[in-house]
């Protein structure tokens, strides 16, 4: 794994603009707007590395699984802060179900420096964000920059390929809805979205778009309805679970979840038992049913303990970009949380040319599909982090 400096395209911004990255820059708090899209470097890796990470990415992929599994059969909800029992419920039958509802992709966040085991920092399985410029901008930059050169990118053809087996699963005779929250400022939840709509109508699948602001609900037939009135019975939302059950339509989504072949329901993609893979409190569970393991780091659910002598990570249970994410030096004293956290052990990024860098190990379905890199100035990958394209050597 190596850091390279190398000339940014001409007309770069445009071009990646038109490959579907519509917000390739970034603002600043000073108000000054720098790349997101920053190709004046690159990293490249060996076949070999990429092999075994691969390997690293599926494993833990399984293992969270198990850990979701153990979650649900043990009644561990209540660890991840899902204490009302109707959504506890939602979950449960969701996963026991899981085999008849659609389940397309996640993110793994990895802290890897090529010269050591992979180590796992998070996993978000419900709403990843930053698909597409790993799926298509790097793709197209790597074949323009690079000729003949290779990729961890397999992400568009397996996004395709995942919607066409999944195809039997979704309800009949109607679109599949692709909604994200018209809040967000930024327009990343919309690419995604858009992205991902696209990839299911070149499945062959009939589809169509709302916000979720959008959503409509029919109380004569107590259905959720689109805006021309037509019942929605499936739906892929870029909005977290945990929004989803806690607002003021949280009742109604509760009251028609289709959790496999219901009729008069809506299904939700991703489904309920999403949020066992998306809520950090996953690491700690992880690292109790299999500790020491090469890839994963300690992480405990009451307190730093031990891990005041190395350093620890304080990690709000939900959350996004970084947001509430505290970093404690060893030695420090333990810092009290009004919210539920995880303390994971602290494993700073490594810095290549004073950049730190994370990697963004990408599943579709329950196979490896990609990779994104995200460079931040500090130890923390916030919303200022830019994004770096990456080839095999």
């Amino acid at each position: 794994m190596r850091r390279h400096t190398i000339n940014a395209r001409p007309d770069w911004q445009r071009t990646v603009e038109e490959q579907g990255l519509i917000y390739p820059l970034t603002r600043h708090p000073d108000g000054s707007l720098r790349p997101y899209w920053d190709e004046s470097a690159y990293y490249s890796f060996t076949l070999g590395e990429v092999e075994a990470l691969e390997e690293t990415v599926e494993e833990l992929h399984r293992m969270c699984l198990a850990a979701a599994g153990h979650i649900v059969a043990e009644g561990r909800l209540p660890e991840l802060g899902v204490t009302d029992p109707r959504v506890a419920g939602a979950v449960t039958e969701a996963w026991r179900r899981r085999a008849e509802l659609p389940s397309l992709y996640g993110r793994f966040d990895l802290r890897y420096d090529g010269t050591g085991p992979a180590k796992l920092l998070e996993y978000n399985a419900d709403t990843p964000t930053s698909l597409v410029e790993a799926a298509s901008p790097q793709w197209f930059w790597m074949e323009e920059r690079f000729p003949g050169a290779d990729q961890w990118n397999s992400l568009h053809e397996r996004l395709v390929a995942a919607w066409k087996r999944q195809a039997p699963l979704l309800p009949p005779g109607s679109p599949l809805h692709f909604a994200h929250s018209s809040e967000d400022e930024l327009g990343e939840d919309l690419m995604t979205v858009a992205y991902l709509k696209e990839t299911a109508e070149q499945a062959g699948l009939d589809t169509d778009w709302i916000s979720m602001e959008e959503i409509g609900w029919d109380s004569f037939s107590g259905r959720f309805v689109d805006n021309r009135l037509r019942f929605i019975r499936s739906c892929f939302k870029l909005y977290p679970w945990e929004w989803l059950t806690t607002d003021a339509f949280a009742g109604h989504v509760l009251d028609t979840l289709d959790n496999g072949g219901g009729t008069g329901s809506t299904l939700w993609i991703e489904p309920a038992w999403k949020m066992l893979l998306s809520n950090k409190a996953l690491l700690a569970i992880l690292w109790e049913l299999y500790p020491d393991h090469p890839n994963l780091l300690a992480a405990h659910l009451d307190g730093p303990g031990e891990l005041t002598a190395t350093g620890w990570v304080a990690k709000p249970l939900l959350g996004r970009e970084g947001a509430g994410v505290t970093v404690h030096e060893p030695g420090s004293d333990p810092v009290p949380r009004e919210e539920p956290c995880c303390y994971q052990e602290l494993a700073p990024l490594p810095a290549f040319d004073g950049n730190h860098v994370v990697l963004g190990a990408w599943v579709v379905e329950d196979e490896s599909a990609g990779l994104g890199l995200r460079e931040s100035s500090g130890l923390i990958t916030d919303e200022y982090a830019r994004f770096l394209p990456h080839v095999i050597l």
